[in-house]
């Protein structure tokens, strides 16, 4: 008995569940809620890095040898216009101690009133927003998203609407066995006092909720996809295995059918430990982040440049003016060895200056550019509201 104890011991502490020190914050505060590892002033979005089972918001993320999360230290020289941060929970399923009692639903409604403070203390609640989340963090992510899109209050709906994309990691979208292999491990060692049973449940693998919590996303992602909203979502599972316990989260269970799915060379504690940029898997989720922040940008350019049309609508252009206005009403002139191409769509006669600056006079509503005067009359396009 005593060899069979100290085999599950020494499994317990590679899965993140020390053994020796199962209450490891008993004596101190617990390091809960939103961290900046990195701070943008200017940033274009955000991303927030929520840990699994038994993890804390800053050792999950650090390799061995390493003093200081990956995030923190790797990330910020490849990403430089995100706020990088990382949020913190009560994950201990067993203690010496007490657990904690809370709920999936507790830790995702935590997590959604956190982060929505967080993001509005710098003035950055309608920032897009990328997770990345490991293991049970992803299950967290996800009922926190749907528990932003149904509520009433407008400023908790915020998460919901910036988020743009989910990096799942080694999550059990269709349960764990290691809900099982913990409980008997915990069991055996005799060393537990206090078990969050609730945590352990929604980790079977024959999970009602759990099932339910998957249901209810995947629809959420396919409406916002018929909306025109793209939800980029990409699965990571791990190819190695645990000594003697095997693999926590099998590629069936950390992947989504329809969606990106990419391996990674390590096992479930080690896929989200990076000590270095040279590392392939620290490459893979790179990759990843950087294509999702181009789109990022490109959607924001387009959006900025709607918002330009509609505070100048009679500065028309070729792609707000329909084609038979564009016809009727297009004049081009030669100057300095240019061509210049001017639209009247609105009311009244354009005068246009082609030297070497414009100038256009619009006796409607517009605004006038200065430079030297030559005569060019542009007529209105001829239709009813321009007689």
């Amino acid at each position: 008995m005593h060899k069979f104890r100290a085999l599950l011991a020494r499994e317990y502490t590679e899965v993140g569940l020390d053994a020796t020190s199962l209450d490891p914050f008993s004596t101190s505060l617990f390091p809960d809620g939103v961290e900046v590892l990195h701070d943008c002033p200017n940033a274009d979005y955000d991303i927030c890095f929520v840990h699994g089972l038994t993890g804390d918001r800053r050792t999950t993320w650090t390799a061995d040898h390493q003093s200081a999360p990956w995030p923190q230290t790797l990330l910020p020289s490849h990403i430089r216009r995100a706020r990088i941060l990382t949020y913190g929970y009560d994950a201990y399923i067993v203690r010496k101690s007490a657990a904690s009692s809370n709920r999936l639903i507790d830790h995702a409604t935590n997590l959604l009133h956190d982060l929505t403070a967080d993001r509005a203390s710098c003035d950055a609640s309608s920032r897009p927003l990328i997770f990345v989340a490991h293991s049970l963090g992803g299950l967290v992510c996800k009922k926190a998203i749907l528990l932003s899109r149904n509520d009433p209050e407008r400023h908790l709906r915020g998460i919901f609407n910036s988020t743009r994309g989910i990096i799942f990691m080694g999550t059990p979208h269709k349960g764990a066995w290691m809900a099982d292999w913990a409980r008997i491990s915990a069991s055996a060692l005799g060393l537990v006092k206090s078990t969050n049973k609730s945590l352990l449940a929604v980790l079977g693998t024959n999970n009602q909720m759990l099932e339910s919590l998957q249901v209810d996303f995947l629809a959420m992602v396919r409406k916002l996809r018929e909306d025109g909203r793209g939800l980029e979502v990409t699965s990571f599972f791990e190819e190695l295995p645990l000594p003697v316990v095997g693999k926590i989260v099998c590629k069936e269970s950390a992947t989504l059918d329809g969606y990106s799915s990419i391996s990674l060379h390590a096992n479930h504690r080690d896929m989200v430990k990076f000590g270095s940029p040279k590392e392939n898997g620290y490459k893979r989720l790179l990759g990843e982040i950087q294509r999702w922040e181009s789109r990022i940008n490109s959607c924001m350019e387009s959006s900025a440049a709607r918002t330009d049309a509609s505070a100048n609508p009679n500065l028309a252009s070729e792609v707000d003016i329909p084609a038979p206005e564009r016809t009727q009403s297009q004049s081009s002139v030669r100057g300095s060895g240019s061509t210049y191409l001017f639209h009247n769509s609105g009311r009244g006669w354009i005068n246009a200056n082609t030297g070497t600056g414009t100038q256009v006079n619009n006796n409607g509503k517009g605004n006038q550019f200065n430079g030297p005067v030559h005569s060019l009359v542009v007529a209105p396009a001829h239709s009813s509201n321009s007689r």
